[in-house]
């Protein structure tokens, strides 16, 4: 199974990113959103990215120009038919990917490999949209996708064993390391990562200590390169909140319960970073 031509739905920081990679790997890019002003955000993105890297002496200027004369920004969904894979990276909703999904389905080849990089939602329940569920597979992205090397590679009830080791070769020619993980509700990174978050929610809720004290322990203490609350901000408190309640669903366990604090700062429209207020407030 011979991997070419890739399709990104999505031109978001996480569309985006992952469409430079496959780019820079040598791939050709498709990269599909729902309207130009998206994708013209989405291709200035890649260009400062790959002008700062000129800039450093990481690539020359002429590798620049052939990396973006790769990338090819449409709006016509209809150019799956040209592809092997698409890896969707639309907003983390599951009635949004299955509808996706199900449209791919009756655009993409046959043999073409319909991924997506969800964080959280069930593979499985994805592919029940396609009627190709063996050649249907998580492909979970870290964020920043340049930079980080980590990619989850989830498995479907039904996900062919050539699909995973053509997922798998295809993430290591991105220069990162696949890691196979089953298909439960978070997978590792999210099981893992957001209960942590939430717990330093709920430390700041009880008055147990400041975010910035918080975000100290646990870099000082604990090692981490950045703590959980600044990190909670670089995610946004919504996608936090999304997957947590993805967690309590998917499991019915009162410890993926979220923390009230973190559904009123999501009310009140602080969704850290992006918005320029969450547990800090940033220059927007």
């Amino acid at each position: 199974m011979t991997i070419q031509k890739v399709m990104v739905i999505g031109a978001g920081q996480m569309g985006s990113g992952i469409a430079q990679v496959c780019a820079l790997a040598g791939f050709h890019v498709y990269m599909n959103d729902l309207k130009q002003e998206f994708l013209d955000r989405g291709l200035a993105g890649i260009t400062k990215n790959l002008v700062r890297s000129v800039e450093k002496g990481r690539m020359t200027a002429e590798a620049k120009d052939e990396v973006l004369g790769r990338l090819t920004a449409t709006t016509n969904l209809e150019d799956a038919k040209h592809v092997d894979i698409v890896i969707e990276a639309a907003v983390e909703n599951m009635d949004i990917k299955k509808k996706i999904f199900a449209q791919l389905d009756g655009i993409a080849p046959a043999h073409a490999i319909l991924a997506t990089n969800t964080s959280s939602l069930p593979i499985t329940e994805i592919a029940a949209a396609t009627n190709r569920p063996e050649k249907v597979i998580g492909m979970h992205f870290m964020n920043p996708v340049p930079v980080m090397k980590l990619v989850e590679i989830i498995r479907g009830l039904q996900t062919a064993d050539e699909v995973y080791a053509a997922i798998e070769d295809m993430t290591k020619k991105l220069s990162k390391v696949p890691v196979e993980v089953n298909d439960f509700p978070g997978f590792v990174s999210n099981r893992v990562l957001m209960p942590m978050i939430n717990e330093a929610i709920f430390t700041v809720y009880e008055g147990v200590a400041t975010p910035e004290a918080i975000d100290e322990v646990m870099k000082l203490g604990m090692n981490h390169p950045m703590g959980p609350l600044t990190l909670a901000d670089f995610i946004g408190l919504d996608t936090c909140l999304y997957i947590m309640e993805t967690l309590h669903e998917g499991f019915g366990d009162d410890k993926y319960r979220p923390c009230p604090l973190l559904r009123k700062y999501v009310k009140a429209g602080w969704l850290g970073r992006k918005t320029g207020r969450g547990f800090y407030t940033y220059e927007t």
